[in-house]
């Protein structure tokens, strides 16, 4: 999954006089540049990581596990999510949390764009694609 491009801002305690304070700008795709934001976030001091995605209807993920619970909040669309051997759908306001180690996907079973966050309970994002 190849994530957009962003410009992130750090200010120091001596600058602002609190701790640090991480912002990662968003901008807008390239021409041809996946709409999906992906944020570790070992790169703003924070233990959360997660994906930002905007798919298109028939598009998703494909299989893949973590070492750790993926929870799945969805902002906007229908989503098919395939955990394990189990299918389930979810829609706007839904979430969805997966185990550890269990092989996982979801897919954009609706006629609009799918709009989930993804997140990962890890500074950095660790995924084996199956």
């Amino acid at each position: 999954m190849t994530a957009s491009a962003c410009t992130s801002v750090r200010a120091s305690v001596e600058e602002v006089g609190r701790p640090e304070i991480s912002v990662r700008r968003h901008r807008p795709p390239a021409p041809g540049e996946s709409p999906t934001v992906r944020f570790e976030g070992k790169d703003y001091g924070s233990p959360v990581s997660m994906f930002v995605t905007d798919s298109a209807p028939g598009t998703g993920s494909q299989l893949h596990i973590h070492p750790y619970r993926e929870t799945w909040v969805v902002r906007k669309g229908e989503a098919e999510f395939l955990v394990g051997g189990e299918r389930l759908r979810a829609s706007a306001g839904d979430i969805v949390v997966a185990p550890a180690d269990v092989p996982h996907r979801y897919l954009n079973v609706g006629t609009e764009q799918l709009e989930l966050v993804c997140i990962h309970p890890s500074d950095t994002i660790r995924q084996q694609d199956l």
